[in-house]
């Protein structure tokens, strides 16, 4: 009888055209095998890091593709409005890009549950003057985006409507809107907790002033009126509290376990206790690379401390902190051996230092090298490029060390061929591998160089490269 019916409604509308049957957009995920992501290139979605795409909308819509057993594609798009109109129609199946649910977004898509819910700060600079409460705002240069999230939170709490002209900013969003503020374009700006632990990491100087009554509620956007995937993608973030709350802290408390000088007694100590056990390891990798031992050790001593078994919040592991795709490819097959994390990891390092330019002389060629290591080789040639472009040396490591924290800012990135990094990590890790490789030095120097009478001479010039 079904059978039927179908075919005489077929027949009923064959003057209007051919009769199809068209899916919900769940069955044409799963016919496809493929989950269509509109996202953008941000520290607080999706980026390229060193070793390959992060960001806390990559896990999540990984997650949730995993769950349907399908791949993911992520369409990068360079605005939430673009987003938007990558889900309206219907090129992407989702919009996942720390969207904020706005009336002006209700209008072209359906939002999924929030799966996460942020104070607003309202944000100012240090030494600068600290306004109190939202009517002290009237004597101060304000940038919000217009339209948004944060721009109704600020009228609501100003009672302003609409709020001023010169306080609406058409093209900006807000971690631009925090790096005009720590250069004094702008006095004041609105920020959710996640934004502003953001950028606060490359702008010290930014400041909460106060919360604004209001919070902002993030979620996917989804094409209109399809319920079936829409009870899908709640099931799965309602199903999910406890694990994506861990991963979003993991990506917005600054929890950097490894990433920390953690200082010359610690590193004493384990120089005493940990070190022996995995000398002869980076001996022979140096050897086999040409490349100093000690660079290696103090390298793995960033990574984890010397800590074989060490993990990170972000699934790396092992005394050299390998990620499972990139120890596959470098021929590790248990990261938590010590010896082969560590062949892996030199393997790596050489390879990175491979691409350098030949021509750019030691020590500055190791510390390129190193800094690549943690963000990424295309990274570091863009922040060589930037370094070139404002006059500076692309070849030295001072002059790229100083560029490199630009990558993580709007402006800077969206002008570089691969996007937003952590370029201050980067800097960092450097910085620490320096330090501790003076103190191996001090304490186990190259015999060569003892006998040359040049114990001084900084031990990537003499042998790395």
């Amino acid at each position: 009888m079904t059978g039927i019916r179908l075919t005489l409604a077929c027949l009923a509308v064959s003057l209007l055209g051919t009769c199809q049957y068209y899916p919900d957009t769940l069955t044409q995920i799963r016919e496809l095998g493929e989950l269509r992501v509109a996202t953008r290139n941000s520290p607080l979605a999706y980026y390229l890091g060193a070793q390959g795409p992060e960001g806390p909308e990559y896990d999540l819509a990984t997650r949730y593709a995993a769950r349907l057993g399908v791949r993911v594609l992520f369409i990068t798009c360079d605005s939430n409005a673009a987003v938007l109109a990558e889900v309206r129609s219907r090129r992407a199946h989702i919009g996942a890009a720390a969207l904020p649910i706005t009336s002006e977004g209700r209008r072209w898509v359906s939002y999924a549950v929030p799966y996460e819910s942020p104070p607003l700060h309202v944000v100012y600079a240090k030494n600068t003057p600290r306004p109190d409460n939202p009517h002290a705002l009237t004597e101060r240069r304000v940038g919000v985006t217009t339209n948004s999230a944060h721009a109704q939170a600020l009228q609501q709490a100003t009672g302003l409507s609409p709020l001023p002209a010169p306080w609406q900013f058409d093209k900006a969003d807000a971690l631009d809107l925090l790096d005009r503020v720590s250069y004094a374009e702008l006095d004041v700006t609105v920020a959710d907790a996640n934004e502003f632990a953001t950028a606060r990491r490359y702008h010290p100087d930014l400041q909460i002033a106060f919360n604004l009554p209001s919070q902002e509620d993030l979620a996917w956007a989804l094409p209109r009126d399809d319920q079936t995937l829409a009870e899908s993608v709640n099931r799965f973030f309602n199903e999910s509290r406890g694990e994506l709350l861990t991963l979003l802290q993991r990506y917005f408390l600054d929890d950097d376990s490894y990433g920390e000088y953690t200082g010359t007694r610690n590193f004493l100590l384990h120089v005493g206790d940990r070190l022996p056990q995995y000398r002869p390891y980076f001996e022979k990798a140096g050897a086999e690379l040409g490349t100093d031992w000690r660079v290696l050790a103090a390298l793995g001593y960033q990574e984890s401390q010397w800590d074989a078994h060490a993990v990170s919040p972000t699934g790396v592991k092992g005394l050299m902190m390998l990620q499972a795709d990139t120890a596959s490819a470098l021929g590790v097959s248990n990261r938590s051996d010590a010896a082969q994390s560590i062949f892996g990891g030199a393997r790596y390092f050489n390879s990175v230092r491979e691409m350098i330019p030949k021509h750019v002389q030691e020590p500055d060629r190791t510390w390129l090298a190193l800094a690549a290591y943690n963000v990424g080789f295309g990274h570091l040639e863009d922040a060589r490029i930037l370094a070139q472009g404002q006059g500076k040396n692309p070849d030295s490591w001072q002059d790229v060390r100083a560029a490199l924290p630009l990558l993580a800012q709007e402006r800077y990135y969206t002008t570089t061929k691969r996007g937003y990094a952590r370029g201050w990590e980067a800097v960092r890790f450097v910085d620490n591998i320096r330090t501790y490789l003076d103190l191996l030095d001090w304490l186990i120097p190259d015999p060569a160089a003892v006998q040359a009478g040049t114990k001084n001479t900084p031990s990537p010039a003499k042998s790395a490269g």
